[in-house]
């Protein structure tokens, strides 16, 4: 928070964004009058055109509060190591009773004009955003890839932004392969289904060959040369079959 002195106290005093590339981000301001006189206040950036403030300035009264909502818009690119250099300004000035946000001007809060300007100044920071739950396998604690961390002070590193981008392309990569083997596994099957058929027709044969050589054998005992015609042409058949 700002110090005692302040005419405002301020909170935070670090804006910390959970950067996402190609997402607007906010981050709230808590401004507290804690003196008995009505305070002017504005807030200024080194980046006007990355951040939205709103509101932008207003007037907070005695021994109160005001939010203030500062939106970074989209970003298209992460910066380099995930540092942030943008900072803000908050000034702040006493005006009278029954002022409205209306009246405020930019040269109250220059210091030609003879007002005492409060000035706090307020860093900007990356961290890391949340991440969703996500089930875990049973047996995959130890298999399981390992997630970015965040340094000490609650940032996102480059190195460790680099890792998380990493992870999550190895997560990708495998589901790519869980997709592929599963695939290769109904192709399988059904192979081993043909396989199973093509085994119980040759089973079915065999049986009808016996029974058909039974027959012969009955029928024809005394022309044994024809039997051996017909069984010599069954086992070419069979021959050929399995080969094929």
């Amino acid at each position: 928070m700002s110090t005692a002195n302040d005419l405002l106290e301020i909170d935070p005093l670090e804006l910390k964004f959970p950067f996402e590339l190609k997402k607007q981000i906010s981050c709230s301001l808590q401004l507290r009058n804690k003196t008995d006189d009505y305070v002017a206040f504005k807030v200024k950036t080194t980046s006007p055109k990355k951040y939205c403030v709103r509101p932008n300035s207003g007037i907070v009264p005695p021994r109160s509060t005001a939010d203030v909502v500062v939106t970074m818009q989209a970003q298209k690119e992460a910066p380099p190591d995930m540092q942030c250099k943008d900072k803000f300004l908050v000034q702040s000035v006493i005006v009278n009773e029954g002022a409205n946000a209306k009246e405020i001007t930019p040269d109250m809060f220059s210091k030609d004009s003879g007002n005492e300007v409060d000035e706090v100044k307020l860093r900007v920071a990356y961290v890391a955003p949340p991440r969703p739950p996500s089930p875990v396998h049973e047996g995959s604690e130890e298999g399981s890839s390992p997630r970015a961390s965040l340094s000490d002070n609650g940032h996102l590193t480059g190195s460790e932004f680099s890792f998380a981008t990493n992870a999550y392309s190895e997560q990708k990569s495998d589901a790519e392969l869980e997709n592929r083997s599963s695939e290769e596994l109904a192709l399988i099957s059904r192979l081993t289904e043909e396989k199973n058929s093509i085994v119980q027709q040759n089973s079915k044969l065999r049986q009808e060959l016996e029974t058909l050589r039974r027959e012969v054998s009955k029928k024809q005992n005394g022309f044994p040369v024809v039997l051996v015609v017909v069984v010599a042409l069954l086992g070419i058949l069979l021959g050929y079959f399995f080969k094929k």
